[in-house]
């Protein structure tokens, strides 16, 4: 079996905002695309334009209708793919130490040319987060684009993962998430974000920001736009009086 590093050196992850994401699957795609070319590719299909598609999705997009102890219900997308967690099963059930997080930055992989496609990693993530390549017979996963956000031909401001620097919401955000003083950790910490399902005991490093409640239909028409009801005080008779002149 696999051994995990007593202590990785940053946790590169991902910080996600279900708030405002669109489930527009523009991350999934532009993964698919980037990855097709990338570390684990090729990125196979099975009958993609037939009744039944099939294949290797490291990003996948599930949608929610969530209804609250009042009865409202709202959508909510909520984007998975691999959390690269501190203490991964899939690393340490793996029989040939194909699976291995990485002791510089903490990323898992999986290596395609000592995997040999028995399985257990995805019976072990607690996420369903390993995809089998059925032609190449071998286990692939999220690898936060490694061969992009360490690439130096590249501008700093691309060297993200693809599914971070495509999103049009910008509900997608990548760092270190060790420190405490990166944007990720601050943002995490600013919006209350959330380890999924740490029951499991795998230590994600990835972070959910949680949806923010909504405002009800009159809320909005008041407070939507930065408004606030006019008080009746001497500056909200002046308004009154400016607001009866003005529409004469």
């Amino acid at each position: 079996m696999t051994s995990l590093p007593a202590k990785t050196g940053k946790k590169l992850g991902l910080v996600i905002d279900l708030d405002i994401c669109v489930g527009c699957h523009a991350c999934a795609v532009n993964c698919k695309e980037w990855n097709t070319g990338g570390h684990s590719a090729p990125l196979t299909d099975s009958d993609p334009y037939g009744a039944h598609p099939s294949g290797v999705w490291f990003n996948r997009i599930h949608t929610f209708e969530v209804v609250s102890d009042e009865g409202d219900s709202r959508t909510v997308h909520f984007p998975k793919s691999c959390l690269h967690c501190e203490d991964a099963p899939c690393v340490t059930v793996c029989p040939t130490g194909a699976s291995y997080k990485r002791e510089e930055d903490g990323i898992v992989l999986v290596n395609g040319d000592t995997c040999i496609g028995c399985k257990l990693c995805s019976w072990a993530c607690p996420y369903g987060a390993r995809e089998y390549d059925e032609d190449a017979g071998v286990m692939k996963k999220c690898t936060l684009c490694v061969d992009r956000i360490y690439n130096e031909t590249l501008p700093p401001d691309m060297r993200v993962p693809a599914c971070v620097s495509t999103c049009p919401a910008g509900a997608r955000s990548f760092g270190d998430l060790s420190d405490p003083d990166s944007d990720v950790s601050r943002l995490s910490a600013d919006r209350g974000g959330y380890a999924l399902m740490p029951e499991q005991g795998a230590r994600p490093v990835n972070r959910y920001l949680p949806p923010r409640p909504r405002k009800t239909v009159a809320e909005e028409a008041l407070g939507g736009a930065g408004l606030t009801p006019v008080a009746d005080d001497k500056a909200g008779l002046m308004a009154r009086w400016l607001d009866k002149i003005l529409s004469m």
